[in-house]
């Protein structure tokens, strides 16, 4: 491993947690999804862990199937305003969707906070997978764009925030008093933007951040979006059911960097997973199993459904194998679903297998901090993941894995024990970002 070269960390701030079921544990805050005090002590709890960053999910359409977590929980920019104010070193990433909202808006939303925290924001890029979104943005269903048509959206909104941001170069307010000169009026330059999705002439009416411009995150895995990270993204949230799935993905989404003319070490692969930390590998398969019988099929089958736009799973053979479900789940969660249909198909699974192993999942991640630890750096050295986003399917998960699993990375020499920066890109190790109108300058 080389010295220089350190695992990267982020902790998903998740409220009552990703299972459908999950609420009902006895040691879970029913409460959590909207509880501020949940919600500060997890980014604590990470920041006391050296982490890189903590991360907020989002989605924009529920019903009454939804995971209770969706059905009431913190938009994440607003939360992620409150955890700058109480924390002072780690990141804060939010998800917000292109396909719903508008780049200025959201150039200067992201740009504030990025100037609260001084530095240490990032946003998670979506495109909203769920065609009922739609009904919430005076739109019909049948408006909702589908999956090509988001991502190419996607790409020319990133283009336009990243033009905005660069409105102001770095020196450009010099707030001399003397002089009475607030700023270089040669160093702001309106966007003029005229594209195919948005029309914007700018200037962004903030400046550039301490770290130039928010960290980019993408978390899409399909074609298109494996190619939108690999051109414009700064780091990839992804998920895996081994290494060696893991392997194959990082391979491919780093030759694609290279393609684009980067520089492969400058996009941070950051696979999700969920571990669950015993004393004994007994233990942990107790706090596993107990999550995992908490879980009704019926539930089950609400969670799998979300995946295909919310289809009906129980009108189907329980027992019987996984059915045929023709090209339902590809304007949706297109990588996702497509694992889960082919998996379905080689392994010969019944419905009632696939419901139950999705909603809760069992991975390698379950056992004794020394065997996680061992996971974390077998993917890590063999090239499945730069880092990870730790999410915490059981109650207290977060704190087992920064009390007891930490420790052991820090000792092998894999995490840091300090932070190297002050500011997101600099912990994860991506460079600044040089204004383009600065440079075309150096460039003269």
């Amino acid at each position: 491993m080389s010295q220089q070269k350190k695992l990267k960390l982020g902790a998903m701030i998740h409220g009552v947690g990703g299972n459908i079921a999950g609420w009902r544990h006895p040691d879970i805050q029913a409460d959590a999804s909207v509880s501020l005090e949940f919600y500060t002590n997890q980014a604590k709890k990470a920041e006391e862990g050296k982490f890189d960053l903590v991360f907020i999910a989002d989605g924009l359409h529920i019903n009454e199937k939804s995971i209770p977590h969706f059905l009431n929980r913190f938009e994440p920019l607003t939360i992620l305003s409150a955890l700058a104010a109480v924390t002072s070193k780690i990141g804060l990433v939010g998800t917000l969707s292109t396909s719903y909202s508008e780049p200025f808006n959201v150039a200067r939303q992201f740009a504030s906070l990025d100037h609260i925290s001084h530095g240490r924001v990032g946003w998670n890029v979506v495109t909203s997978p769920l065609e009922k979104s739609a009904l919430n943005f005076s739109k019909t269903v049948e408006e909702h764009p589908d999956h090509a048509k988001r991502y190419r959206i996607a790409a020319e909104y990133l283009m336009v925030a990243k033009g905005l941001w660069d409105s102001w170069e770095d020196d450009a307010f010099v707030h001399d008093k003397e002089a009475g000169v607030f700023f270089h009026p040669d160093k702001l330059h309106p966007l003029n933007h005229r594209g195919g999705f948005f029309s914007v002439q700018g200037p962004l009416n903030i400046g550039r951040s301490k770290q130039g411009r928010p960290v980019i995150f993408q978390a899409g895995s399909s074609e298109a979006g494996k190619n939108l990270a690999a051109k414009e993204a700064d780091a990839i949230f992804t998920g895996h059911p081994s290494l060696e799935a893991a392997q194959e993905f990082y391979q491919d989404v780093k030759q694609r960097v290279k393609a684009f003319g980067r520089n492969p070490e400058e996009l941070v692969i950051l696979p999700g997973i969920s571990p669950i930390i015993g004393a004994t590998d007994e233990e942990a398969e107790r706090k596993y199993q107990e999550l995992a019988n908490l879980v009704s099929i019926d539930k089950a089958f609400d969670y799998l459904g979300r995946y295909f736009e919310h289809h009906d799973f129980s009108q189907y053979a329980l027992d019987g194998p996984f059915p045929e479900l023709g090209d339902l789940g590809q304007n949706s969660f297109q990588s996702h679903t497509d694992r889960i249909k082919q998996k379905a198909k080689e392994q010969k699974l019944t419905l009632r297998h696939v419901a139950l192993s999705e909603t809760t999942p069992k991975t390698a991640f379950i056992g004794t901090p020394e065997k996680v630890a061992d996971l974390i750096e077998e993917w890590f050295e063999n090239k499945g993941a730069d880092g990870f986003i730790i999410g915490s399917s059981v109650s207290n998960g977060l704190k087992d894995f920064v009390d007891y699993v930490v420790p052991v990375l820090q000792k092998r020499g894999l995490y840091r024990t300090e932070y190297e920066a002050d500011t997101l890109r600099g912990n994860l190790g991506i460079p600044f970002p040089e204004n383009r109108y600065s440079k075309r300058v150096i460039n003269n």
